[in-house]
């Protein structure tokens, strides 16, 4: 049904400038002119502006703003990424979902998107503030043919793609803080979520949650995170249409997983330490054993933090309570 409807929006968006009959839209799609109308009445509800006229057809007069598994397919140029969309209007977790549908044989590239969650959460189980239609909030079920201990590289990679993607709309250049919160003036706008499911030496499936601060006011936050967070509507003083993103989002973390399956986590690790957070900067590090402090020299191939301490010895820190000198 989805992929007949999708078919319908492609040929109608195709003819913008004219009319195209229902006979057409009824041979090209194998349909009858009767399911032919019910589609038309679908997206309508998607909020899809459709003109029909008597003797001449139909035409997309506007398209809608609002997320649906319609608006989000219509114009997402991908190849395997996101030909399956989940959509809900609210759920408590989209990576609850995801888990199930990959548990239960969902195929690599399927997205899980909502308006809204109520027990979104981040990494170390912190809560990710995600309220109704102000933000990206969407899990990604991948299936990746590499070994287990590589999975944390596609965090990274994915930070980087969240970065490309929102200096492109917005021309303004945000930062990565290590592992993989994405910051712009210092405060997080972004955040992922990286969980898996694997057997000694394969990967069974990774579901990797995004969260995007989009259209909120500071006054949306709670008060407790008003100092800490922002969104692209803060920084830009402008509203943003989320469906673009989404697809910008898409398209993009394709091309990049794509270029590190076939060419490896250089091209990432170079990316990532173009973004990176107070690079060359000094940093304390305190961790269970111990606590020292270093310059923050970058990240290693397998995504460890790179720290070199004053003797001049470089470690690899997987984890540790991270905080930077003259941090406000």
């Amino acid at each position: 049904m989805s992929s007949t409807r999708s078919k319908l929006i492609e040929l109608l968006s195709a003819n913008e400038t004219t009319y195209i009959s229902g006979q057409l839209l009824s041979d090209e799609l194998n349909i009858s002119r009767s399911a032919i109308w019910k589609h038309m009445n679908e997206l309508k509800k998607d909020g899809y502006e459709i003109e029909g006229k008597a003797n001449r057809g139909y035409r997309i007069i506007s398209y809608p703003d609002k997320i649906s598994e319609n608006t989000i397919s219509w114009g997402l140029d991908t190849e395997w990424l996101g030909k399956k969309i989940v959509h809900k209007d609210s759920v408590p977790s989209t990576q609850r979902v995801a888990h199930e549908l990959a548990l239960n044989g969902a195929k690599h590239g399927t997205i899980v998107i909502a308006d809204e969650q109520t027990e979104g959460k981040g990494r170390m189980d912190k809560d990710f503030h995600s309220k109704k239609e102000q933000g990206i909030w969407m899990s990604m079920i991948l299936r990746p043919d590499i070994l287990p201990y590589l999975a944390p590289q596609l965090t990274l990679l994915t930070a980087t793609v969240l970065a490309n993607v929102i200096e492109r709309h917005t021309k303004i250049k945000p930062q990565i803080k290590w592992p993989n919160d994405v910051l712009i003036d210092g405060k997080k706008v972004s955040g992922i979520l990286t969980e898996m499911q694997a057997e000694q030496d394969k990967i069974v499936y990774i579901v990797v949650g995004i969260g995007i601060n989009i259209n909120q006011q500071q006054a949306d936050f709670p008060q407790e995170l008003q100092k800490r967070v922002t969104s692209l509507s803060m920084v830009t003083e402008k509203k943003w249409d989320i469906v673009p993103f989404i697809q910008a989002l898409c398209q993009t973390f394709e091309q990049k997983y794509n270029q590190f399956i076939h060419h490896g986590f250089n091209p990432v690790k170079i990316d990532w330490e173009n973004y990176g957070f107070r690079m060359n900067e000094r940093l304390q590090i305190t961790t269970k054993k111990e606590q020292w402090e270093g310059l923050f020299i970058g990240i290693s191939e397998d995504g460890a933090l790179l720290a070199k301490k004053d003797s001049g010895i470089i470690e690899r820190i997987y984890s540790a309570e991270i905080s930077w000198f003259q941090e406000e």
